[in-house]
Parts: structure tokens; C-alpha cells; sequence
């Protein structure tokens, strides 16, 4: 990808406001065009990025042991709907069992981040972070669970103010129900 081209999103908002019979010189609007110009660059900075990429290099476990779970509550992300161009908005929940190695923490939030900032359904998001963990922290089992509002669903259509989606994604030692479960009562543990 060659990066986000400000000229011709200026040009299309300019064209969606007369579309809906404002005038894009207006003072209010003047700004308008580039305001959002800046807005898809930031939401949309994950196109042409591997995600894998902000996993970094994993540091290798000492002594004979296995690591157990690694749970990361409430991780904040945001991305946009592909449907409607719509932001939607909610925290992630991302357990791991590491094989040999572990990963920073900090590292995925990064990999959210990443994968979130491009156009996006929130399904497809689940699963390319579960996919990311599995691979690039060579984990024995990934749990990934999104939980979100979507604008497409709160200010539009049904309008549906107080309702999130949930998502889930296992991989490996997680798909076991016994183990999804616990990992379950963890997560919900820290919304009490």
C-alpha cells in the first residue's frame, strides 16, 4: 500500500457534502475535508502493515518449565466498520499458553492496534489477532475476545444504544471447553 491520499479524500468529503446539499466553503466545513483526511490516516494506519511485526523478537523461557496462562484484560481498541465507514469501539480480552518463549505485553496492544487500523468486521479482527499470537509467539493456545459498539448499531438503523457484540477466537490448548471456561471466569472477573 502506498499510503492514505489526502487530495483525493479532501475531494470526496467535499463531494459528500454537497451531495447532501451543505456547502463545503462554509466556514464550519471549510476545515472539514482535511479534518477527516487526518481522521482515515490515523484509523486507517494499519494497511500495508504486518501485525505479526509488532509481536518483536519472543524471549526465550528459562529452565525446564512451561509458562502458564498470560492474560490481558480491558485492552482498548477502536476501528471502523467496512459496511458503513462507521467507527466501532470496545476492549479485548487476550489470553495465551507460550511454548517456549514469551512475548511483551506491551506487544499486543501494538498487534490490536495494527490490525484494527484498517477497514474491518469486528469477526474477521478476532481472528486475525488469535492468528497473529498463535504464530508469531509460537503459543500452545490463543484466546482472543472482543467485546464492542458499533456506530452502524447505536446511531443508526435499530439504534440500539446499550448493546455490544462479542466475539471469540481459539486456538490450540483453548479450544478446549474446560480450559475456554475458566479463561471465561478470569475475564469476567475483572468487569466486577
Amino acid at each position: 500500500m502506498t499510503g492514505i491520499d489526502r487530495p483525493r479524500i479532501e475531494a470526496a468529503v467535499a463531494e459528500i457534502l454537497a451531495a447532501i446539499g451543505e456547502d463545503p466553503a462554509r466556514p464550519g466545513l471549510a476545515q472539514t475535508p482535511s479534518r477527516v483526511a487526518d481522521a482515515y490516516a490515523e484509523f486507517f494506519a494499519g494497511l500495508g502493515r504486518d501485525a505479526a511485526d509488532d509481536l518483536g523478537e519472543p524471549v526465550p523461557l528459562e529452565g525446564d518449565r512451561q509458562a502458564e496462562t498470560v492474560l490481558l484484560r480491558d485492552i482498548e481498541f477502536r476501528s471502523v466498520c467496512e459496511h458503513h465507514l462507521l467507527p466501532f469501539v470496545g476492549v479485548a480480552h487476550i489470553a495465551y499458553l507460550p511454548g517456549e518463549t514469551v512475548i511483551g505485553l506491551g506487544r499486543i496492544p501494538r498487534v490490536i492496534e495494527t490490525l484494527a487500523a484498517r477497514p474491518q468486521v469486528q469477526e474477521r479482527l478476532t481472528e486475525q489477532i488469535a492468528d497473529t499470537i498463535e504464530r508469531g509467539a509460537d503459543a500452545r493456545g490463543v484466546l482472543v475476545v472482543l467485546d464492542a459498539s458499533h456506530s452502524c448499531v447505536t446511531t443508526r438503523g435499530p439504534r440500539q444504544t446499550g448493546s455490544t457484540t462479542v466475539t471469540v477466537a481459539a486456538r490450540g490448548a483453548y479450544t478446549d471447553p474446560t480450559a475456554r471456561a475458566e479463561l471465561m471466569a478470569l475475564i469476567g472477573r475483572g468487569s466486577e
